[in-house]
Formats: structure tokens, C-alpha cells, sequence
């Protein structure tokens, strides 16, 4: 464990336990109230002030979703460095930089995207509040003003896209399944189903 190993362990956990709304909060009271940086609110015209817009609620949104993949990365490749095909290669005198890339990593991938799938879901309902304050339009802030408002078509169409949305991120995770390891490819190949012409 190295002095980087726990500085990113300690940020990631200070980031999965600070709440979006909060976190929007302080970045906004520090870097556009007391510095002046950049903008609290709403979207800039032009590139360059949109993509000044941008960085507060980027940030707000990300933090706690990288935070929960830096997490998973970590002890997924904690596991896969005690297996033994890792002490077989570096016996046979392969880097270290070969072994992660190589080795380490890829066996590493799958519960790492399995993380990212999910936190798909989490950032379609943490747009709502980060929208909000920032006062970005987008579909968390239409979510939000179609409750206000009681506008229900509104709201249950906003329902079943972001469901629709989430499902097609999932059928992606579980289709790089097969493409990260080749056991799950072979599985489906040697499947009976398969076999007689039935997709599952």
C-alpha cells in the first residue's frame, strides 16, 4: 500500500459520502461567489463561456460516481494481483507495466463496468438536483418542474425514458461481458438454447 494507494482511497471515500446537492453547493459558494472563476447558473453562449458553465456541474455530478469506480478498481485489482497466473508471469521476467495492462487489468474489467452500468442509474437521479441548482435545462430540471407544476404525461414520460435509458446502459454492460472474457462467450456458444436457434 502506497502513500498514492491511500490518498486515493481516502479522496474516493470523501467523495462517495458527500451528497451532490451539498457538494454542488460548496463549489459554487467557492468558485463563483468568493473567486469569481467561474458561473454560478444557467448555460453560457459561445464555446468558451459554455464550457465554463460546464466544469461546476461536471464536477458535481461526476465526483461521486468516480468516486464509487476508483473504489471498485481498486479492490478488483486487489484481487486479481493475488492469483497465481500474476506470480507466473512475473517469474517469466515480465514488466510490471506488461502485467497491469496485460494481465491485471483486463481480468480486473468486469466488475468495473458492472460498476459504471450502475452508476448510470444514480447520475440520471442526481441530474435532477444538479440541474436544479445550477439551473441547467435538461431532463432531471424537466422532471422537476413537470412535479411542480403536477404536469403527470410529463412526468411518466420522463419515468419510462430514463428506464429505457438505464435498461439499454445494462443490455450494454452484459454484451462487453462476453467481449471482456471469452468464458461467457464460450458458455453462450455451447448453450442448448443456442444450439436449436432460441436466443435467450
Amino acid at each position: 500500500y502506497t502513500a498514492m494507494d491511500n490518498s486515493a482511497m481516502v479522496l474516493s471515500l470523501v467523495g462517495v459520502s458527500m451528497p451532490n446537492f451539498w457538494l454542488g453547493l460548496l463549489l459554487s459558494l467557492l468558485f463563483a461567489l468568493k473567486l469569481g472563476w467561474l458561473p454560478s447558473q444557467g448555460m453560457g453562449r459561445g464555446f468558451w463561456p459554455l464550457l465554463r458553465s460546464l466544469i461546476l456541474p461536471a464536477l458535481t455530478l461526476g465526483t461521486g460516481a468516480a468516486a464509487t469506480v476508483v473504489r471498485m478498481t481498486r479492490s478488483s485489482m486487489l484481487e486479481v494481483i493475488r492469483q497465481d497466473y500474476i506470480s507466473t508471469a512475473r517469474a517469466k521476467g515480465i514488466t510490471e507495466k506488461q502485467i497491469t495492462k496485460k494481465h491485471m487489468l483486463k481480468n480486473a474489467l468486469i466488475p468495473i463496468v458492472t460498476a459504471v452500468g450502475l452508476q448510470f442509474g444514480q447520475l440520471l437521479g442526481g441530474a435532477m438536483l444538479t440541474e436544479t441548482i445550477f439551473s441547467w435545462p435538461g431532463l432531471g430540471r424537466l422532471m422537476v418542474d413537470s412535479i411542480t407544476s403536477k404536469d403527470i404525461p410529463m412526468v411518466l414520460g420522463s419515468v419510462i425514458f430514463m428506464a429505457v435509458m438505464f435498461s439499454f446502459v445494462n443490455l450494454l454492460v452484459d454484451i462487453l461481458y462476453a467481449f471482456l472474457d471469452p468464458r461467457i462467450k464460450s458458455q453462450y456458444k455451447k448453450s442448448p438454447l443456442r444450439r436449436r436457434g432460441v436466443v435467450a
